[in-house]
């Protein structure tokens, strides 16, 4: 079992909290940790991604996609079903809720469930004022030379 300190980080830094956050909660042994429903993330372009999570048993209607505070929050709760009597159940159709941390510009452009898999697409935006910008050197005979005279 690791425990790192992120006190010195805190200390030395300022602006950084949500990478210390971060760090901590990657850092952290929780091997109580659900793995339902299981998913996959995928890199569909440079700034692009898509979240696929696996949600055979459950309608559109009891399923929940919600971006809150740089959080993607997926949930579902199933309605209520009439009463069966099941031999063997191997679909899983409990309620979840699934957490992704989305960075700084990060926004959810759609989602859609098909054949039992919900996508979600996310797309990197960056404001056009944080973009790096060329700034052109002028040439020092463009510049005008101004002598002043004693």
């Amino acid at each position: 079992m690791r425990n790192f300190d992120l006190t010195p980080l805190y200390r030395a830094t300022v602006g950084f909290d949500q990478v210390a956050d971060l760090m901590d909660r990657v850092l952290t042994n929780d091997v109580s940790r659900e793995t339902y429903p299981p998913y996959n993330i995928e890199k569909t372009a440079e700034d692009g991604w898509r979240i696929s999570v696996a949600v055979a048993g459950f309608t559109d209607d009891e399923l929940s996609v919600e971006v809150r505070e740089n959080a993607l929050i997926i949930s579902a709760r199933k309605a209520d079903e009439e009463e069966r009597t099941y031999l063997h159940r191997g679909i899983a159709t409990r309620a979840f809720e699934r957490r992704f941390h989305l960075a700084d510009h990060v926004r959810v452009t759609g989602a859609a469930h098909e054949h039992g898999m919900l996508h979600i697409d996310l797309v990197r935006e960056v404001p056009e004022a944080l973009k790096p910008r060329r700034i052109e050197i002028s040439k020092s005979n463009d510049v005008e030379h101004k002598t002043i005279e004693a």
